[in-house]
Order: C-alpha cells, then structure tokens, then sequence
C-alpha cells in the first residue's frame, strides 16, 4: 500500500513541475492578435448552394452588426471606396458550406426537431488577397427563436473569431 502511494505522490510530483505555473501556461495559450485598423465585408458567396435571399441579407447585416459591437470602429461594406485607405485593412470573405432551413413550427413544439443551421468558409485576408486565418464557421438555431436567428449565431461566433485574432492596435 505504501508502495502505491508513494507512486502516486511522485506522478503528481512530477505533473506538477512539467505543467508549469498557471500564470506561465496562461501567457502561452494566449494568441498574439494582429494589427487591424479596419474590416470590409464582402457579399456572402453562395454559388453551389441555394440560399433564400432573406438569409444571404440577414447574413451579411448581422455580420457588419456584430463586428461593430466587437469594437472594431471601422467596418466597412463591400464597394466601399473609403476602405482603400484604411492602413491595416483585413477583409473578409464568406461562402456558404452547407444551409439547411429548418421548420419553426415544429421546433417550437418539439424543441428537438427543426433546426436551422448555416455552415460558412471565412477567410480573412488583407489588401493583398493574403489569408490571414481561415476558419469554418456554424451558426444554428434549435430551440426557440426564428430560422434567421441562425445569421444571428453565425454574426455573432465570426465577430468573436475576429476579435480574438484581430485588433486596432497591435498586442491588445
């Protein structure tokens, strides 16, 4: 029984000093944030998959929404010419992966069935065509709420991506 027990205390020993202080591994997960003045948002690309034109709008406004409320101050639509001025421009570009409209009635009763989901490609990238990051983005709605709300979901987890990776002022 000793034997275990002193086994024990030197595994615990020995994971405690290969982990690290949590202050240290905190530091190191930590991803450095690139410098971004400004995003411009293209149109949601939809070629291979029919998107009802209700969706692909509420797609692209709730995206622009949620980027501002994420702090970026300049957020910029597709066109717009003032975007070429800005110094560290990142754009992003969305396409649509998979879209499956679900049926509200239902999930209202059910709040099993029904669901509403909208799987996206985003590339960040800047003036260049450069990719900065590249993410696969999901936004759903399955229990109460209207088949848009899952733009909503979808604006709200890409300006979260984009926080976490981009910021106005480097290292913030």
């Amino acid at each position: 029984m000793k034997k275990i027990l002193w086994t024990v205390m030197v595994a615990a020993t020995l994971l405690t000093q290969l982990a690290g202080p949590p202050a240290l591994r905190a530091q190191e997960s930590k991803p450095v944030k690139i410098k971004a003045s400004a995003i411009k948002v293209e149109m949601i690309q939809s070629d291979e998959i029919k998107l009802p034109a209700e969706f692909q709008i509420s797609l692209y406004e709730d995206l622009i929404q949620q980027l501002q409320k994420k702090g970026f101050a300049q957020v910029y639509r597709q066109g717009d010419r003032n975007a070429e001025k800005a110094a560290d421009l990142v754009v992003l570009h969305s396409t649509v992966l998979g879209f499956k409209k679900g049926n509200e009635e239902l999930r209202e009763v059910t709040t099993v069935a029904g669901a509403t989901s909208i799987r996206m490609h985003c590339t960040f990238s800047d003036k260049d065509g450069k990719a900065l990051l590249v993410a696969d983005v999901t936004g759903k709605v399955r229990f109460l709420g209207g088949n848009l709300r899952a733009t909503y979901d979808f604006a709200k987890r890409t300006a979260q991506i984009a926080h976490d990776h981009f910021s106005p002022v480097a290292g913030t």
